[in-house]
């Protein structure tokens, strides 16, 4: 623990204790993970089972290599999958460790006894934020509960704005996984805030305007969500939708509240309602496109929406379309955004040159020149060379390419780290050494990978000595030429298609001069491939073209059979060598490479050269933004600048613990475990650089203030609630001695009851686990048997066999024929067989929405036949809605009844209504029942025989019971007679199986 700052010290001192099961919510980026680690670590022994509950693969892949870095190796976290058998999995929780498993086989291996509950010391939960009464981690801990009263629980999160949804959401966190103390550290805690300020990182704040079109573009986009925001609000006037606001909706959480605010109400909504929030969603990408986008790939976005605004996948005219695309503001959107790009200075119609990506002579001229080969050019080559217009740029076409104006700015940050390095080493003393725990890379810090790849290219390709804002002028002219090209492709292929009837609202933001773009690359196709063909060929496409050229001189490669004279020699040599390789004797060279000097400086410089690492000082790291896995990156790259191109929360406490390692260490001595410290400044002087970039006035500035005040207002509500929280009680279950008096039947002494030593239990397929029913009928006092069922997927009794549905399940069985199969397997060995459809809490209870209803109403009892030539989304026959399948499937099935339930509660209380006086299932018979008549699950008793049958001519699936019921073995079938095999299996399938047996024919 020598390596942690105090404040994670004195958390882990509160919460280590195994005697006590704690919550600990905390504020992102200040090192939840390593103290989760440093817990396992203490828990770490054979002799405790210790389970880590809720954590994705990469957490458990990050988690598994930071034990091992601590030293837990032996043997480790283990994780357990989907993958891992039930052995397996049996003898890893014997041996004890720490153990990662997945929430829906742990619930399994609990009910089937498969682990030892007793002994587990604990279960460590991650992502307490999510634990509601529905989730299985709920379960997991009522089950551990049951049987273990001493083991721990430890929860943790480091959500504070998703427990603040709902009535005391923290209360009901606790009451689920049964915990009685909480501890909330936010940045603002006394003692974080004391540890934190010790020392702090040198951050420089950049602020960037933006640029005039991004400017109206911005303001633009806010208009349209202000406009599509008042429309959603004048059409849900009975909703609460105060918090409806531009503010909120810079974030992705924002359209997750407000589908949720309208489930209850989906079912009667209209499509305009459902366009306006899928609009703004779109709205909320706009203006994150628009700070991070280059502006063609923003205008090629712009153009994809104005497209699918107005013509639907098959081709016809979309219906609904979004009211902002007709605003003024829109208007602004697409007209600036064009001129971002380009600009168009004629009208007159041409055809216009190909663009080729494939075949650019200038972009190899730039290779050669680049590689130092001269290439002799003719006189039209080199006006070429020399002109100041792109040979393949269309005329009437003016680029204007403007870029994000960070990425000047971040070319000077570079310029100014790169003369700060200069300085701080004519600053040190002659003689004095770098510490090795501080290096002079840069790392640059981005919001996503695809912004990664962009500023990458940007760095790659960037003119130093350009002005600024033209700085990515090569790279932008590329990506022009690509997206014209990409443009000439759409173009041919609207022309092309025969469904659509007018223009779209995309021809006003195309210009008509690139429509000539698509007949020209017709024309000069056959042109173009041969000389591409030949270009590829001198670029070494083929083995019989030219080789590299050097000086001006044309090398040729070597014949074929020289190469393959080489390889045959490297051949021979190694498989004289073998008896020394197997030896690990040293290698002795033969004469064919007696010649070549393998340790000269030459081959040592070459291969530095090519493949060496480079200086840090000459690195530039360019990374996207994660989780807490950051810290580790920090702690092996060690940077001494960092350049946060886009702002983060998180990332900026990552460096403020970060850079009071150095600190500590001095504080503490050495450490114990150096490689524990996520990241440390070498200077004492002078701590790390951050470059703090952030575009002023915009919706990136808003966003990075409002997430920091909204996590702050979290944190003061949880302090509060657990200020004035009251502590749930939980008691033992099943408890009551009058649960075991059940009323057999009514027959028997009028309803006498009678008592009965079995408890009340329910068989459930293995694979509805993954539902949150089995942990409803758990909290009921239900006994819930996992089982692998063929036919239902819960058996309450003897007789009742229920299939359950969820509603996007019954509209998949109901088109695919699924549910037909399951209903006849119930009705064929159960008494009572139901369809249980089941519906989401706070959800339509509906299974179609009311203007769907009304339309397929209106077309009459028996609406006109679809043309024979119209595709399936033209209007014409109504397709049959999920009403009239149920009919259908009840009237083919009498026997099969429906249960209708809103949520998942109301189903358990239906099925402890429905065992009332109902004996108890066997499981042994549910599973076994159905096997036999289940082609996919194989014979009962010898699966070998009947796939033996199955491949005799005549034979099916249909028919394969009646012949293994009829006949002993495969012996005696053959000595059947042709009339007793017809007998069996019919005429002409008997025929063919006697045929196929005595006399081989097919």
């Amino acid at each position: 623990m020598s390596t942690l700052l105090p404040f994670h010290k004195a958390i882990i001192e509160k919460i280590h204790d195994p005697a006590t099961s704690d919550l600990l919510i905390l504020a992102r980026g200040l090192g939840l993970r390593r103290i989760i680690c440093t817990l396992m670590k203490i828990y770490d022994s054979p002799r405790n089972l210790v389970l880590l509950v809720n954590a994705t693969s990469e957490e458990e892949a990050a988690i598994g290599e930071e034990l091992g870095i601590m030293g837990c190796r032996k043997p480790g976290l283990r994780i357990v999958g989907h993958e891992t058998a039930s052995k397996v999995r049996q003898n890893l929780y014997r041996q004890g460790g720490i153990i990662s498993v997945t929430s829906r086989i742990l619930v399994v291996d609990i009910l089937q006894s498969d682990i030892p509950t007793e002994l587990i010391a604990g279960l460590m939960v991650l992502h307490a934020e999510k634990v509601t009464p529905l989730v299985l981690e709920a379960f997991i801990v009522r089950l551990f509960r049951e049987k273990n009263k001493t083991g721990f629980v430890k929860a943790f999160s480091d959500q504070p704005e998703h427990i603040t949804s709902g009535f005391s959401p923290l209360k009901n966190i606790m009451k689920e996984l049964q915990l009685r103390n909480v501890h909330i550290y936010p940045r603002f805690h006394e003692e974080i805030k004391k540890s934190l300020e010790r020392r702090q990182a040198d951050v420089v704040e950049l602020s960037q305007h933006l640029t005039e079109p991004m400017t109206d573009i911005h303001n633009a986009i806010i208009q349209c969500m202000n406009a599509t925001l008042s429309e959603l609000k004048r059409s849900n006037t009975s909703l609460d939708l105060d918090d409806f606001n531009v503010q909120n909706a810079y974030f992705r959480s924002f359209e997750i509240i407000v589908r949720r605010q309208l489930d209850s109400v989906w079912h009667k909504v209209g499509p305009k309602t459902k366009q306006l929030v899928n609009d703004l969603g779109t709205l909320r990408r706009l203006l994150y496109y628009l700070l991070t986008y280059d502006a063609l790939q923003f205008q090629s976005y712009l153009e994809t929406l104005i497209a699918a605004n107005s013509v639907t996948p098959s081709g016809g005219t979309k219906t609904h379309q979004s009211p902002w695309m007709f605003t003024d503001a829109a208007n602004v959107i697409f007209q600036t955004a064009q001129r971002r790009c380009y600009t168009i200075s004629s009208t007159s119609k041409k055809i216009q040159p190909v663009i080729d990506l494939t075949e650019d002579e200038e972009a190899w001229a730039a290779l050669d020149e680049a590689e130092g080969i001269f290439v002799p050019t003719s006189d039209k080559g080199k006006q070429k060379e020399t002109s100041p217009r792109p040979s393949w740029l269309p005329d009437g076409i003016d680029p204007v390419l403007e870029e994000l104006p960070k990425w000047n700015l971040l070319s000077e940050v570079l310029l100014e780290i790169e003369g700060e390095m200069v300085r701080q080493d004519n600053l040190k003393k002659p003689g004095s050494s770098s510490s090795p725990t501080s290096s002079n890379t840069v790392l640059v810090m981005t919001s996503s990978t695809r912004m990664c790849n962009l500023l990458t290219e940007f760095l790659a390709s960037m003119d130093h000595d350009a002005p600024p804002g033209s700085k990515g002028r090569r790279m932008m002219l590329s990506k022009l030429r690509a997206h014209l090209f990409w443009k000439g492709k759409m173009t041919e292929s609207r022309d092309n298609s025969k469904t659509a009837k007018s223009k779209s609202a995309k021809d006003n933001a195309i210009p008509n001069e690139l429509e000539d773009i698509s007949e020209a690359l017709k024309k000069k196709d056959e042109e173009k491939a041969k000389r591409l063909q030949s270009r590829r060929r001198v670029r070494g496409g083929a083995p019989t073209a030219s080789g590299s050229r050097d000086n001006g001189t044309v090398v040729k490669p070597e014949p074929k059979e020289v190469v393959m004279g080489e390889a045959d020699a490297f051949a021979q040599f190694w498989e004289s060598q073998a008896g020394a390789i197997l030896s690990n004797q040293p290698i002795t060279l033969t004469d064919q490479f007696e010649g070549l000097d393998f340790e000269s400086d030459a081959l040592q410089t070459d291969f530095d050269d090519n493949y060496g690492l480079l200086a840090p000082e000459q690195t530039v790291i360019v990374r996207a933004y994660s989780d807490d896995t950051d810290d580790r990156l920090l702690a092996e790259l060690k940077p001494k600048f960092i350049v946060m191109f886009d702002p983060d929360m998180d990332f900026v406490r990552r460096v403020e613990v970060g850079s009071l390692m150095l600190l500590v260490h001095g504080a503490f001595g050495s450490p114990s475990l150096p490689t524990l410290q996520v990241y440390k400044n070498s200077n004492s002087g002078m701590a790390v650089r951050v470059y703090h970039m952030v575009y002023t006035n915009s919706c990136e500035e808003h966003k990075y203030l409002t997430a920091i005040r909204k996590e702050k207002e979290s944190f003061e509500r949880l302090i509060k609630e657990r200020g004035s929280m009251m502590i749930t009680l939980t008691e033992d279950r099943r408890d009551n001695s009058d649960s075991v008096i059940k009323t057999i039947s009514t027959r028997l002494a009028g309803g006498r009851r009678e008592l009965n030593t079995e408890p009340s239990r329910v068989i459930v397929d293995m694979r509805e686990f993954g539902s949150s029913l089995p942990s409803m009928l758990h909290a009921v006092n239900l006994l819930v048997i996992p089982a692998t069922l063929t036919v239902g997927d819960y058996i309450l009794t003897p007789d009742i066999c229920i299939e359950r549905k969820s509603l996007s399940d019954l509209k998949a069985s109901l088109n695919n024929g699924r549910l037909y199969t399951q209903c006849e397997f119930m009705t064929k060995h159960y008494k009572y067989p139901i369809l249980l459809i089941e519906f989401e809490e706070d959800k339509a209870f509906n299974l179609d929405i009311i203007p769907e209803m009304k339309t397929y109403g209106k077309q009459g009892k028996y609406p006109p036949k679809k043309p024979a030539n119209s595709s399936p989304d033209q209007p014409g026959r109504a397709l049959p809605s999920i009403q009239s399948k149920i009919v259908l499937l009840t009237l083919t099935f009498p026997r099969v009844r429906i249960i209708w339930s809103s949520s998942p509660y109301a189903t358990s209380e239906i099925f402890k209504d429905l065992k009332l006086n109902n004996p108890e299932p066997d499981p042994m018979k549910a599973i076994t029942v159905g096997a036999d008549d289940d082609p996919d699950v194989g014979a009962g008793v010898n699966a070998a025989a009947e796939e033996l049958l199955r491949s005799i001519p005549g034979i099916n699936a249909q028919n394969v019971k009646v012949v293994m019921n009829r006949v002993r073995n495969i012996r005696e079938l053959c000595e059947l007679s042709l009339k007793q095999v017809q007998a069996i299996i019919g005429d002409e399938a008997g025929k063919a199986c006697w045929q196929f047996m005595h006399k081989g024919d097919r």
